[in-house]
């Protein structure tokens, strides 16, 4: 009994692992128009992406959540080689996040803060499923979440720990934690 109860749960983790791999979110078009951008930090390509979406204005406002505290905005446009003036009155820098949960959280609370009702979320592929997890558990009800995923060639480990936390945070969520 205690074999086949395994077994059928290394089946089951398999196969998700599988859909989870396999079938990797995918870049939102370029026309979708939100209130806002959040692009959470910690991969190539997020921030571009992010910055390229305010230039063309498909959003007012954009949060980089989980910058550095040292890093002000001036420097993140000459790293991006964004237009200073497009940072200085379009960009916001959170400062308080530290992994997925808390991007969520400080994400939250800037949408709460500028009352929007839509968004567009910007991370890699791999990371998107939990990090919009995340950030539909928190947010206002009725927000409307654009998936905008960085397309990645992440390795097969990186998407078994990604698969790994995401399983995990489920579960988590499901006990209330």
């Amino acid at each position: 009994m205690i074999v086949r109860s395994l077994s059928a749960l290394l089946l089951l983790w398999i196969l998700g692992f599988m859909a989870f791999a396999l079938f990797l979110p995918q870049p939102a078009t370029d026309t979708v128009v939100t209130d806002g951008i959040v692009v959470t930090t910690g991969g190539r390509g997020r921030v571009e992406r992010g910055l390229d979406m305010l230039a063309r204005k498909r959003a007012k406002r954009l949060l980089v959540s989980g910058t550095d505290r040292r890093v002000r905005p001036h420097e993140l446009a000459v790293q991006f080689k964004a237009p200073e003036a497009l940072v200085d009155c379009c960009v916001d820098l959170g400062h308080e996040s530290v992994d997925t949960r808390s991007n969520a959280e400080e994400a939250t609370r800037w949408i709460a803060r500028n009352r929007y009702r839509s968004i567009r979320l910007v991370t890699s592929d791999w990371h998107m499923r939990r990090a919009r997890f995340d950030l539909e558990a928190m947010a206002p009800d009725g927000l409307v979440i654009v998936a905008d995923a960085v397309p990645t060639q992440p390795a097969l480990s990186d998407l078994v720990r990604e698969y790994n936390k995401y399983v995990l945070r489920r579960l988590a969520a499901l006990v209330g934690v």
